[in-house]
């Protein structure tokens, strides 16, 4: 597996190697060795799954408080997403920043979403599905997230009017978000 550096602490993309023949191809998705090789020690204790049926679909920008704070390692099995983290550990050099990155079918890379970061993606082909795996159950009571079109992000979204669910169009900006992730120094 080739790991791509992000220019964000902890942030990650794995390409993993893919063996194509007549037949289709094969790949190793995931290996708990590797990952723990490669500083990611975490334990995975939940698959999710989503369908979006349309294009500019945008799920998120979505994150859990801690104690129940989750990391997630997210591909898309069928489609294309444009993914977009965003930086919400108080006190890090890079707070309130994003970054995007393409994940679709075709180039088999996912991204490894550290705890402190707000996640979200914007579908950009119909019938996208997207899966990854997190490391703490979902909960409903640490469930919070931040407008996706927050004007103080600047996020560059492949959209202007997105499909949203109920709950997304009405999740607050991040100077009003509800954040308890601080940002340590690892060096």
């Amino acid at each position: 597996m080739r790991v791509i550096e992000t220019d964000f602490d902890g942030v990650i993309i794995l390409e993993p190697i893919v063996h194509e023949d007549t037949r289709g191809f094969f790949m190793e998705s995931y290996n708990d060795r590797l990952l723990s090789q490669l500083g990611i020690s975490v334990r995975f204790v939940q698959d999710n799954h989503s369908l979006s049926i349309k294009a500019g679909t945008v799920r998120g920008l979505h994150y859990q408080l801690h104690p129940q704070a989750q990391a997630k390692l997210v591909r898309v099995t069928r489609g294309v997403i444009y993914d977009v983290v965003v930086d919400i550990r108080r006190g890090s050099p890079t707070f309130g920043k994003w970054r995007s990155f393409i994940l679709s079918e075709h180039n088999k890379r996912q991204l490894f979403v550290p705890k402190g970061f707000a996640h979200g993606f914007c579908t950009l082909v119909p019938n996208t599905e997207v899966q990854y795996k997190v490391d703490a159950y979902y909960s409903a009571e640490y469930d919070r997230g931040i407008f996706w079109r927050d004007p103080d992000l600047k996020i560059d979204w492949p959209v202007t009017e997105a499909v949203l669910s109920e709950k997304d169009a009405s999740l607050p900006l991040l100077n009003n978000a509800h954040i308890n992730f601080i940002w340590e120094r690892t060096s």
